[in-house]
């Protein structure tokens, strides 16, 4: 996982939460401190001022009331002492300063550049608004940048002060107010700056106590993400914090116990699915495939890895049998030919579907399995019932014939009647040699006909065999003996292995020409004996050599059937041959005649002491 650089981590976004939120609040308190401080020292001073004006007017009431005798040079005049009263003010303050009779002239002035304006008239409105309403009239003005107070204050009579005797007119500069209002405003943001540093440090530390459990949990989960569980999260404290890492922890123990569970489940499954014999192939949804065990690809020849997302129907060969995936889980079951260049390959699959909580199909489950023994077997069984059904209706419609014409007045025919009654007895011995065939078969093919071996000198057993044909023998067929000097000892069932032999010298002799010879041969071969038989009848085609010793197989059925054969001889010889663990074939040329061929191991030298 990509680390989170620091200008985008949340450590980052608390230290600035923290400092926009102390921002704000200097902010606030700034802007509320300086106005009620601009207020504060604007209203001290004018109230400072208000006072001394007060003073002030006292003074110039005492001497506007004051009776003046105008004969006594010694007693100064109302404007000299309104002057001299003027003239004492402390204009540290006050930058200007005048006193206008109630005939808006002006008197007295502590500007000595406003000096050429006494006795002048003026027209301020503040001073006739003061004169007028008999009240004092303020103001704050700014002129050339400057700010400054103006202060308009009546003078009334002592004995009736609706009477104005003249105006206190007063103007005061406010810049030095606004000045220490500045040095005080300095000083504040000196202390925000201050303020702000502090706290961002102090941010820096609070976020990273924060942070710090939050980047723990975060690298635990990284762990965790990567299945490692042995790790916990450090619990700094029980708060929200705290209680998070705790929970953490929590869920740490459970997904561990939930991934461990899991891990042995799928372990189990990866068992059974690798172990099994049959196919699994998971999909989803859309027929992707998700998940396929290894017996499934060796059926369809394909890497499980490779066909990871490939469409089932293609895999399977679907693709022309359907359109939708949906419609696999209708068909239940269904047989697939994988079959190539002759050679059969039958799979069988049987489809299931996935299902949600809500019923919804979220998958495919395909379960494929090798049925090509079962249907080899399968059809074998159903040509063997057909074979045998078709091998007892000739015999059996034959011999209803006859019967029939014997019951319709034939058996009076002295002539005829032994004729009918010989074919009804010989297809009565066929149908019994068949069944007695089936028998056999169906008791070797369950197991259940028993060997009773011993110890046989197989030459001189060959020869009595022999010996037995050439007395029954049709005249004009030759039996041809190759067999070696010496003793040869095979462990078998002398019945058992007579039974073989009767039937492979009995079709070489059927095949058989007239005046044709049978080589009867017997060879050493590592350990066990090569007996071959071999006749110089018609032959029997490359293709269909394989199939002779099949049941019910004849090469020249017509000829077969018109002595008796049951199609079973060579189909009984290869399952006692092979019960006394040896191999039986045939070679054949078309014309020249076919030589069966089988094998019989020899006895070992203790055994054959013993």
């Amino acid at each position: 996982m990509k680390k989170v650089g620091f200008f985008r981590s949340i450590q980052l976004k608390f230290i600035i939460i923290y400092i926009l939120l102390l921002l704000v609040a200097i902010q606030v308190i700034g802007s509320f401190f300086t106005t009620e401080l601009e207020n504060n020292l604007v209203t001290t001073f004018e109230d400072s001022i208000a006072s001394r004006v007060e003073l002030l007017s006292y003074n110039l009431e005492q001497a506007f009331n004051r009776e003046r005798d105008e004969e006594n040079p010694d007693q100064p005049s109302l404007k000299e002492e309104v002057q001299s009263i003027v003239s004492e003010v402390d204009t540290q303050d006050i930058s200007s300063l005048q006193v206008v009779d109630n005939q808006s002239r002006v008197m007295a002035t502590n500007d000595y550049n406003s000096r050429d304006e006494i006795n002048k008239k003026t027209t301020r409105g503040i001073i006739q608004r003061t004169l007028t309403t008999n009240s004092t009239e303020h103001s704050n003005n700014v002129r050339d940048n400057d700010r400054f107070y103006v202060l308009a204050h009546p003078i009334v009579d002592e004995k009736n002060r609706d009477i104005v005797l003249g105006v206190i007119y007063l103007e005061a500069s406010l810049e030095p107010v606004y000045d220490q209002l500045m040095s005080i405003n300095e000083i504040f943001f000196q202390g925000s700056i201050l303020a702000i540093t502090v706290s961002a440090f102090i941010g820096i530390l609070v976020a990273r106590t924060i942070t710090k459990p939050i980047i723990e949990m975060r690298r635990q989960a990284q762990k965790m993400a990567r299945g490692d569980f042995t790790q916990k999260v450090n619990v700094y404290g029980w708060d929200e914090i705290g209680h998070l890492a705790e929970t953490f922890n929590d869920l740490n123990n459970q997904l561990k116990h939930s991934y461990a569970t899991i891990e042995e489940e799928r372990r189990k499954l990866s068992s059974v699915l690798s172990n099994m014999s049959d196919g699994v192939i998971a999909t989803d949804n859309s027929g992707a495939i998700t998940l396929m065990n290894e017996p499934a690809g060796r059926l369809i020849g394909h890497n499980p890895d490779d066909v990871m997302g490939s469409y089932l129907l293609d895999i399977l060969h679907l693709e022309d049998k359907m359109v939708d995936i949906t419609e696999l889980h209708n068909s239940g079951s269904m047989i697939i030919d994988f079959g190539e260049n002759d050679e059969d390959f039958i799979i069988r699959s049987n489809f299931s579907t996935v299902l949600d909580e809500e019923g919804e199909i979220t998958g495919f489950i395909t379960v494929i399995s090798d049925v090509t023994e079962q249907e080899k077997v399968e059809a074998e069984r159903r040509e063997f019932v057909s074979n045998v059904s078709h091998e007892l209706r000739t015999p059996l419609t034959t011999m209803r014939s006859y019967v029939e014409a014997l019951n319709d007045g034939a058996w009076e025919d002295k002539e005829i009647a032994p004729k009918f009654l010989g074919v009804v007895h010989n297809e009565t011995e066929r149908m019994i040699r068949m069944v007695n065939d089936l028998l056999q078969l169906s008791k070797m093919d369950a197991k259940e006909y028993p060997l009773h071996k011993e110890r046989v000198e197989f030459v001189s057993y060959y020869h009595q065999i022999i010996d037995r044909f050439e007395m029954q023998t049709p005249k004009g067929i030759h039996l041809q003996r190759e067999l070696p000097n010496g003793s040869y000892y095979v462990w078998m069932d002398k019945d058992k292995m007579t039974q073989v032999l009767d039937n492979i010298i009995t079709n070489a002799i059927k095949y058989s020409p007239e005046g044709g010879t049978i080589k009867l041969k017997t060879e050493y071969k590592r350990h066990q004996l090569l007996i071959s038989i071999q006749d110089e009848g018609m032959g029997i085609a490359y293709d269909k050599l394989e199939k002779i010793f099949e049941r019910f197989y004849r090469a020249d059925k017509a000829r077969t059937r018109k002595l008796g054969g049951t199609g079973l001889g060579l189909a009984i010889a290869k399952e006692l041959v092979e019960a006394h663990h040896g191999q039986i074939w045939a070679t054949s040329k078309e014309g020249k005649g076919t030589t069966v061929y089988f094998t019989l191991p020899l006895m070992n030298q203790k055994r054959r002491g013993a």
